[in-house]
């Protein structure tokens, strides 16, 4: 699982990797950018502070799933950057994948998705040996992808997916004190809460 930003891993598969974790199936996480977009004119959280916080919010969500923290790698790529560092993504993808036994299931953001980060990410997946990549949707909330699968989650799956994506708590209203700093909406956070989680093959 590649996440361009800590948080989207939750967004696009939490429940895939929850079920994957139950039955015994290794799963690794790689998060591309340090994080540290959202809230640039934080005084109060400083950006050492804010991807210390991002990192253990991810750590912890990451954890009650079933992924220990030894199997979560964080490139720190700066946020809002990320493509002009492509080459980096891609070295890391490779030692990432390198370390995983076939066949691989890897999922990746869209190619479609509205965010620059997201397209980065996306096009350093490239297709490799024994890998089945798949893209799961972010931006636009609630974007339908062309001929994806969808894996209907039940009740449980999606409200525990839910309180994870609001426990990111950065990211959903703790930070106050950045007139332009982010936070997800309730309506955003129903949409990625949605009844079932989307992936499509990568189309390049």
């Amino acid at each position: 699982m590649v996440a361009p930003h800590p948080d989207d891993e939750t967004i696009g598969a939490h429940a895939l990797i929850a079920r994957a974790r139950r039955r015994g199936v290794a799963v690794r996480v790689l998060i591309v950018s340090d994080g540290a977009g959202s809230h640039r004119a934080s005084p109060t959280w400083p950006r050492v502070r804010l991807v210390r916080e991002r990192r253990r919010e991810t750590r912890r969500e990451l954890h009650r799933i079933g992924v220990t923290a030894c199997a979560i790698d964080f490139l720190d790529l700066p946020d809002g950057d990320v493509a002009a560092h492509g080459g980096d993504i891609r070295r890391a993808l490779s030692h990432v994948l390198s370390m995983l036994p076939g066949p691989v299931l890897a999922l990746a953001p869209s190619p479609r998705d509205d965010h620059p980060d997201h397209r980065a990410v996306a096009a350093a997946a490239r297709p490799r040996r024994g890998v089945n990549w798949r893209a799961y949707p972010v931006w636009p909330a609630g974007q339908r992808l062309p001929a994806a699968r969808a894996m209907p989650l039940t009740a449980q799956e999606r409200l525990a997916k839910r309180h994870a994506i609001r426990r990111y708590r950065t990211q959903t209203g703790r930070i106050t004190d950045d007139p332009h700093g982010f936070a997800l909406t309730a309506g955003q956070i129903a949409a990625f809460s949605r009844p079932a989680e989307i992936f499509a093959a990568m189309r390049r």
